[in-house]
């Protein structure tokens, strides 16, 4: 057989085989459409649901621990990077300190008044009396000086004490020893005062004078 008959063998075989392959996809097709028209629907009753069990009730909450504190995490310290520094050859002076004057003080009120002091109740020593021990001076008149005739005038100056009596006595003016002696004996005997007093009005030491005349009448 020639090289042309064989192939012309083979192509007749395929076309045939395609045409029966189309023949029997197509039957099938069609049979499957009638099949599919005779089923009838049928209605099927679903069985009724049985009632639900009610669900059991939920177990009793347990308590639960509150988690555990968690510590805050440690601060992120993000280091940023410095800016560039810029030198400067030639560096200004400082400028000078600003001047501040403080406002004056205000003048201070002016003291008020001292309070006047009290009225001084001071007064000097003064004779209690002196009419009558001046009287018993003369009369106790020195026996010497009588016999002798002496006469003078004698000063006495005596220190008054807070009880109003003399407490010494010196001779300012002297006549004769008998005399003067006679004097301050006699003063610091008889006489008697009214106390001096200080400011406040209180019995204090003073002083006194006088003269006592010697007369032999």
């Amino acid at each position: 057989m020639s090289g042309s008959r064989v192939i012309s063998i083979v192509i007749v075989a395929l076309i045939h085989v395609a045409v029966g392959y189309l023949l029997i996809s197509g039957l099938a097709i069609s049979a499957v459409k009638e099949i599919a028209e005779r089923v009838t629907t049928v209605d099927i009753e679903e069985p009724e649901p049985e009632p639900e069990e009610e669900p059991p009730p939920p177990p009793p909450e347990q308590e639960v621990a509150p988690p555990p504190p968690v510590a805050p995490p440690p601060p992120i310290n993000v280091s940023v990077a410095p800016p560039p520094i810029r030198t400067q050859a030639n560096i200004p002076p400082p400028a000078p300190p600003a001047l501040r004057i403080p406002p004056p003080a205000p003048a201070a009120p002016p003291a008020p008044p001292p309070a006047p002091p009290p009225p001084s109740k001071a007064r000097p020593a003064t004779p209690d009396g002196q009419a009558r021990w001046t009287r018993r001076i003369i009369e106790n008149y020195p026996s010497r000086a009588l016999r002798r005739e002496i006469e003078g005038t004698v000063g006495v100056a005596v220190t008054v004490g807070a009880d109003g009596r003399v407490s010494s006595c010196r001779v300012t003016r002297a006549a004769d020893p008998t005399l003067d002696q006679a004097a301050c004996d006699d003063v610091t005997r008889y006489a008697r005062f009214n106390p001096a007093l200080d400011d406040a009005g209180n019995p204090t030491s003073g002083s006194w004078s006088t003269n006592i005349v010697y007369q032999i009448n």
